[in-house]
């Protein structure tokens, strides 16, 4: 297979097999005044036309949905692209296509589970507490890819290490005998059979309940059950629902069932629970594609020479690695704040924003000036056009090296579209923003809110969520070298699709940085586990040392248990001049009335109430900081071991 075809076929996951059918573009599309290379309008037109009826090409109304009117705008943009001509000496995007068996090493690797191929690996100890917490399904994904690994070295005629899948997922051992195997064999290979074959035992704990149980309705978005073990409760052989293109308004509005221990958003773990987030999420999302029968190809990039320095055309992590040195700790690139922000100062009303362009002679003009001067404060912004500011911000997600959404989930975004549900596609795209690289994560969502703050002028500016959705698609998707990489026709089968993908991102993007709950509860077991393992391991002269320290701390954890039994929790404030204070517990108790008690005792806090933070500090889980919306009665019994503190949000 050439690297042109096995590319091809990872954007043919993206939509549905009906591209074939594809009629030929009508005349019409060609007296519209596209250049050649965009020609490709008169596509949906004939798809949503009747026989006779000439296709219309007037602008929609601020409700119509993603019809060929939209699309219209869709190939217009396409046009202005390829006019552009960005980032001419930039090289393409090549796409690394997997040996047989490599794709296998690499996800389980990622997954945090190369033992299971590789006993030399680090981190076999957290790979055996990772896999004793898995649902069925996901143990089920896990399988699916050690037998096919050792199928593939089987072929090949090469030694290996990977156990039997029939060993691996046998019942597991009696309780009495689990703990002194576990203790003589830790690291061998009867321990590692052992440690997975409790992945399958435990999806009782882990994903038991029924999907949609309950007063649960078709909009609420359950985050307590794994997403593919949900996934089982559908009807088999359900058929792949067509996007609809329903109008802005009538979009079901979607809504996480509120959880009693508080919502947790990327952001608010530590970077050592955040690693064990997206080990489980990235099984979690395979299981999920696995249980709906929808393949799932991951690809890399080759390596390709990038701009080591400037602001268009440069990797996300060098630019914000030139950004921190300039403001330390910047999350999303200085010129995409900037941007943002003169578009907003001069006003989010400007009609056409983000579809009209600005001059393109200007606007390279414009790029260039902004590489000489935009670090050292001399661009004179107050000249900058608003059409030429959105047009350099669609330049700067587009002349990105590798795309925002990235190579390697690149194919997974576009087959978000194949599940049968709106619900389930949502689901799909919370674990997918999940697994995106912090840069590119904390980038997309700046840009998502900007896009929603535009929409939210859309009676000014006309721009609805379809219009901006349209619009936007093409700079998202279509990274350097996309367009030669794939037909005319796979082209026309996925602008629907990549559209109605950016649509979903925008209108629920307040769902999509949410952590599941159930993706929260295998991380304090992993985390409960890796406590009671550290302890059980500890040395004696360790323990001895420490004997002083620990009649201290126990001290100090009966003083805590007494004022816990008297419905009292001890919150302390280290960075403040009020060190601790105790909060009665009741039944309404949140983390926001603890806050409020907080500033209320403490006049010197100079630091606004949307700044401050209530965090849970230890027991099963790192470091977390609360929403608000906590109660922290329900929060104390899931974890009564936790420290209570407050101090500035980390975010």
């Amino acid at each position: 297979m050439s690297r042109q075809q096995a590319v091809q076929g990872v954007v043919l996951t993206g939509y549905t097999s009906s591209s074939a059918a594809l009629p030929q573009p009508p005349a019409s599309a060609q007296q519209h005044g596209a250049p050649a290379a965009s020609r490709r309008t008169g596509h949906y037109n004939v798809q949503r036309s009747r026989p006779g009826e000439k296709p219309p090409y007037q602008r929609c109304s601020s409700q119509d949905s993603l019809d060929e009117l939209a699309l219209d705008d869709y190939w217009k943009e396409v046009a202005i692209i390829q006019h552009s001509g960005d980032a001419e000496s930039q090289e393409e995007v090549q796409l690394k296509v997997a040996d047989e068996g490599e794709q296998e090493e690499a996800w389980l690797t990622e997954a945090g589970l190369a033992t299971l191929f590789d006993e030399s690996a680090s981190d076999g100890e957290d790979s055996m507490v990772l896999l004793s917490t898995l649902t069925r399904t996901q143990a089920a994904a896990v399988e699916k890819r050690v037998e096919t690994l050792k199928q593939t070295l089987r072929k090949r005629n090469k030694p290996y290490s990977v156990p039997d899948v029939r060993d691996i997922f046998k019942p597991p051992p009696s309780l009495d005998t689990k703990d002194d195997e576990s203790e003589s064999s830790r690291g061998s290979e009867h321990t590692k059979k052992e440690a997975i074959s409790s992945a399958e035992h435990s999806a009782v704990g882990n994903g038991a309940e029924p999907a949609g149980g309950g007063a649960e309705t078709e909009t609420d978005i359950n985050l307590e059950v794994s997403f593919s073990e949900q996934a089982l409760s559908y009807k088999e052989g359900s058929k792949v629902t067509q996007p609809v293109n329903e109008a802005d308004d009538k979009l079901p509005d979607f809504k996480v069932v509120r959880d009693k221990t508080g919502m947790t958003k990327v952001g608010d773990l530590s970077a050592a629970d955040m690693k064990k987030v997206r080990r489980l999420v990235l099984i979690e999302m395979t299981a999920l594609f696995d249980t709906t029968g929808i393949d799932l190809k991951t690809h890399k990039p080759l390596k390709i020479k990038v701009k080591e320095s400037g602001l268009f055309g440069v990797p996300l992590s060098t630019v914000l690695e030139q950004d921190q040195k300039k403001i330390p700790g910047s999350r999303v690139p200085l010129i995409m704040q900037r941007l943002i922000s003169h578009i907003e100062e001069e006003g989010l009303h400007t009609e056409g924003l983000l579809r009209v362009p600005g001059a393109s002679t200007r606007v390279k003009a414009v790029c260039q000036e902004l590489e000489l001067k935009f670090y050292d404060g001399l661009f004179p912004w107050e000249t900058l056009k608003q059409h030429d500011a959105a047009s350099l911000l669609k330049l700067f997600i587009r002349e990105l090296p590798h795309p925002l959404l990235t190579v390697e989930y690149f194919s997974a975004f576009v087959s978000v579209l194949k599940f049968p549900t709106k619900k389930q596609q949502l689901q799909a795209l919370n674990l997918l923003v999940l697994l995106l690289p912090e840069s590119s994560r904390d980038t997309l969502k700046a840009l998502l809110e900007f896009l929603q703050r535009v929409i939210d002028h859309k009676e000014q500016n006309k721009m609805t969520l379809n219009n901006v959705a349209v619009v936007m698609a093409p700079n998202i998707f279509m990274f350097k070298g996309f367009r030669s990489k794939i037909s005319e026709q796979q082209e026309f089968a996925m602008a629907t699709g990549m559209a109605n993908i950016v649509r979903l991102l925008i209108r629920y993007q307040n769902l999509l940085w949410t952590i599941p709950k159930f993706v929260m509860i295998q991380v304090r077991k992993q985390n409960t586990e890796n406590q009671r393992k550290m302890n059980r391991d500890r040395a004696v002269k360790k323990l001895l040392k420490k004997m002083a320290y620990d009649r201290e701390k126990n001290n100090d954890k009966t003083e805590k248990s007494t004022e816990a039994e008297g419905g009292f929790i001890r919150v302390q404030a280290p960075q403040f001049s009020k060190v601790s204070m105790a909060v009665q517990l009741t039944e309404e108790l949140q983390a926001s009335d603890i806050l409020t008690r907080f500033l209320s005792q403490d006049s010197s806090v100079s630091v606004k109430r949307e700044d401050l933070c209530l965090y849970e500090i230890g027991g099963n889980i790192k470091e977390r900081c609360l929403d608000e919306e906590t109660n922290m009665k329900a929060l104390l019994e899931l974890n009564p071991a936790a420290e209570w503190v407050i101090k500035s949000a980390q975010r």
